[in-house]
């Protein structure tokens, strides 16, 4: 079983176009969201799918389990979606030993930039980039769970010039 220890925050500014080294387009829909658990169906683009359970409450940690699916299998099960489908293009940028995942969302969450980093414990303590703004970690609201099961929150939209 693999543990996800994560930190996330809102993106300030567009400092971190400098220093991508991928990207990748992200469909991604909940077939079940509880507040312990969810299923989720992801698509990278247009290639590849992958179903992610995931379990726990945790503000850093939850148990993830993570599994390669045909694509076309992850599309009809997409359309079983409950509340809206997340559309972004994921970004990585490299900083001071860590990978940052930055997501920039488009439709209805479009102007939400956030970044992720992944960290092997709970202890470690990544130098935080300039670009970064305020943290959200443990803010269910910033969620990709929430955001595409829950009511349309446009006030959540940290809108930056792209």
């Amino acid at each position: 079983m693999a543990k996800e220890i994560e930190r996330k925050f809102l993106v300030r500014n567009d400092g971190w176009k400098a220093g991508v080294t991928s990207r990748t387009r992200i469909r991604q829909a909940y077939v079940t969201a509880e507040p312990d658990r969810s299923v989720r169906i992801r698509t990278r683009n247009d290639e590849t799918a992958q179903l992610t359970i995931k379990f726990g409450t945790g503000l850093l940690t939850r148990d993830e389990f993570e599994y390669d699916i045909p694509h076309e299998d992850a599309l009809e099960m997409i359309e079983f979606a409950t509340g809206n489908v997340i559309e972004k293009t994921r970004y990585t940028v490299d900083f001071k030993g860590f990978t940052w995942e930055i997501d920039v969302f488009e439709g209805a969450y479009r102007g939400l930039v956030i970044a992720e980093v992944e960290m092997a414990s709970e202890e470690d303590e990544p130098l935080l980039p300039a670009w970064l703004g305020q943290e959200v970690t443990g803010d269910k609201r910033y969620s990709n769970q929430a955001l595409a099961t829950q009511r349309l929150r446009p006030e959540l939209v940290h809108a930056i010039s792209h």
